[in-house]
């Protein structure tokens, strides 16, 4: 699709009989500024489609945790369910203290839970019931950190979970069950920095 529309702008540059370069430099120039909107093509599905877009290639350094709630709000207020009945799944990847539960907290405010929301270390899930006024009815709450392999996603239903279009998961640590996961799903990774602000990536 992208060398079709660069090979286009070829065309419409070249003049008859002209033997120079710059139409094919014109649609070497075309090619590459399109190529990541067509890639990023690749990731719409639905309701992810919004917040993938919005941060396609995106790297950010979130100078505080202040800032890191500001952007979980924002990615919470773009999000929407996927149509195809399936379940959305955010994956949060980080070592720990990088800021996925925390990350995890400012998306449940952002979307109506008044509930205290901790890492679910040891209960493995935890589900919180959304307002009327969100677009999911359930956000659920996954961390795999005590999990050994992904047999034991079984017990808590999680193959259930994920055919609910209603549902939205956040799930930590998928790393120690990447097998049981789908490959459809927002992946975001933070990373902690010695000054105190944090990397935070969309995938």
């Amino acid at each position: 699709m992208v060398l079709s529309i660069g090979l286009c702008a070829a065309r419409l540059c070249a003049t008859p009989n002209s033997l120079s370069p710059e139409p094919f430099l014109s649609a070497v120039v075309v090619v590459l500024l399109l190529a990541p909107l067509v890639s990023c093509a690749r990731f719409v599905k639905a309701g992810a489609f919004s917040i993938r877009l919005y941060n396609y290639l995106v790297d950010k350094k979130i100078a505080n945790l202040k800032e890191l709630e500001r952007e979980a709000e924002e990615f919470a207020h773009n999000l929407r369910p996927h149509t195809d009945g399936t379940a959305t799944l955010v994956l949060l990847s980080g070592e720990l203290g990088a800021g996925k539960t925390a990350f995890t907290k400012a998306v449940a405010g952002a979307l109506g839970v008044k509930d205290v929301v901790n890492s679910p270390t040891f209960v493995l899930e935890k589900i919180y019931a959304l307002p009327s006024t969100c677009p999911f009815r359930r956000l659920v709450h996954i961390d795999a950190y005590r999990l050994e392999g992904a047999d034991e996603l079984g017990p808590i239903g999680f193959d259930e979970i994920m055919k609910d279009e209603r549902n939205l998961v956040l799930f930590e640590w998928p790393e120690k069950v990447s097998a049981a996961l789908p490959r459809e799903a927002v992946r975001i990774s933070l990373k902690a920095c010695t000054d105190g602000s944090r990397e935070l990536s969309y995938a």
